[in-house]
């Protein structure tokens, strides 16, 4: 990346500067756009913590990070040395008011050094109990009051259910206003999730086939290999119908399923997401065993390694009643999607590390070829690949070579890392350079919360209610609980990975 771009005096504070995702994420991500010269020429990183360290140590803390995770080792020291200095560290309690007022007087003095009021962005890297208090105090020392210029950031999950989730936005909305609330959800950052609204929207070739009229249904899959390793503490109050469904999947449900927007502007993309999840059909009570599956993993079988079941995962009930798999299906009441079901899944422990997107399209009207042209004929399809590889496949059937007419389904690949011979920069790189500039397009609001929220609560209020009978009900290295396939099975079509 190179940039052309004059960015505004920018300091970042980040609560929870000494955890897991400021040393994993953030900063290798800030050093990477440092790197690419996407940062402002004034710019500084103040981490809080209650953790005791010095500048030198943070910056210490840090540097072991980059040379871990960074996408750009071995680091150089040159390049270090340049970035460094512009890390701070203070030590402080986030319930203790004091320290919010040394934070004040720390950012003037940084804006006094530089002659020049600065972007304020408090990125919170805490935990979810902590947003609220956090927030209290940036308002109470009136670090939130410069609508133009005090910024912040929330990790998910926001909100454990739906009344939490109004419970925060109407906290959070009483000190901030709507426009300075950034509630990021990393998997839009990834290239091919943003690439979803240029395949869409910059291709006459596909709108016009864009609708019921064509399209089958459409299936996405969020498939991770790992289990739920040192989080089995937060795993246990949230399941995969919280961690991925309530944010992920309903996210790339509505890149897939919206309406072509007037402008690219923040707020009519998020209207036209806005617009589709308030299309989609409830899942009334007496209908989530219909149209929604869960399931927890057993011990089983991973690339020749034996993986323990998730009830004997540290910090989990023995007799949890969490789903480590979910599956949906979907109706987005419209007239361009009436009829069409949208299928989603995701689970942990499964064969596969893949996410993936699937349109699957109707068949051909009038089948012309004999039987035995056909032996192997699949439905065309476009696959958007969000990871591992990032990229995007297109099923099409082909004579194969000889003198008789037998069909196959051939794809056709676009692959970032054979189209651009560029790495694609990490998803944190491409939403904290949003933050900076201000840019919430691929953030969400508080109303999309919400309304992501009221859909999957039936079903977790119905799975709350009546807990499984049947836990574990899927081998870690498959691709889930047999009732997933009967899911989709019932209505004649099968999952694609």
């Amino acid at each position: 990346m190179n940039n052309s771009i004059s960015l505004e005096p920018t300091t970042l504070v980040i609560f929870g500067a000494g955890g897991d995702l400021t040393q994993r994420k953030l900063l290798p991500a800030l050093y990477n756009l440092y790197l690419d010269h996407w940062l402002p020429e004034s710019f500084a990183i103040v981490g809080i913590d209650l953790k005791t360290m010095t500048d030198d140590d943070f910056r210490q803390h840090i540097r072991q990070g980059l040379d871990e995770f960074s996408r750009r080792t071995p680091i150089k020291d040159e390049e270090w040395q340049a970035f460094a200095p512009h890390l701070q560290f203070m030590s402080g309690d986030f319930n203790d008011s004091a320290t919010y007022t040394t934070l004040n007087t720390q950012l003037a003095a940084i804006e006094k050094e530089w002659n020049q009021k600065a972007n304020r962005i408090f990125y919170l890297a805490i935990a979810p109990s902590l947003i609220g208090t956090v927030a209290q105090h940036l308002g109470q020392t009136k670090l939130a009051r410069d609508r133009d210029h005090a910024r912040l950031v929330v990790e998910k999950p926001f909100g454990h259910d739906l009344e939490s989730a109004k419970a925060l936005n109407h906290l959070l909305t009483r000190i901030f206003a709507e426009s300075q609330i950034f509630r990021i959800d990393h998997y839009l950052g990834k290239e091919t999730v943003q690439n979803m609204l240029a395949f869409r929207f910059a291709n006459a070739l596909l709108e016009p086939i864009w609708d019921r009229r064509y399209i089958d249904h459409v299936q996405i899959t969020v498939a991770e290999q790992v289990g739920v390793e040192h989080r089995g503490g937060y795993y246990e109050h949230a399941g995969a119908l919280r961690d991925m469904v309530q944010n992920h999947l309903l996210q790339l449900l509505c890149l897939m399923a919206m309406e072509p927007p007037v402008s690219f502007n923040a707020d009519e993309i998020r209207n036209k997401k806005v617009d589709v999840l308030h299309a989609i059909r409830p899942i009334a009570s007496e209908h989530v065993h219909d149209n929604a599956v869960r399931g927890q993993y057993n011990a089983g079988w991973l690339e020749g390694e034996r993986v323990i079941a998730y009830a004997n995962e540290p910090n989990v009930a023995p007799d949890s009643n969490t789903e480590t798999f979910a599956a949906l299906k979907l109706f987005v009441e419209n007239w361009r999607w009436h009829g069409v079901p949208f299928y989603l899944r995701t689970g942990k422990r499964l064969a596969a590390k893949t996410s993936q997107v699937s349109i699957v399209l109707r068949p051909v009207p009038h089948q012309a070829f004999p039987a035995t042209a056909v032996e192997h004929w699949q439905p065309n399809r476009i696959v958007v690949h969000i990871q591992p590889e990032e990229g995007i496949a297109v099923r099409l059937q082909a004579k194969r070579p000889g003198p008789t007419v037998r069909l196959s389904p051939v794809d056709m690949h676009f692959l970032y890392s054979e189209a651009f011979k560029t790495p694609s920069p990490e998803a944190y790189e491409t939403l904290l350079l949003d933050v900076i500039e201000g840019d919430a397009t691929l953030f969400m609001r508080a109303d999309q919360v919400e309304a992501a929220w009221s859909l999957i609560m039936p079903v977790l209020d119905v799975w709350q209610a009546n807990p499984s009978s049947s836990f574990p009900n899927y081998a870690a290295g498959t691709w889930g609980p047999e009732s997933a396939e009967v899911l989709i099975a019932r209505d004649g079509r099968s999952w694609l990975a």
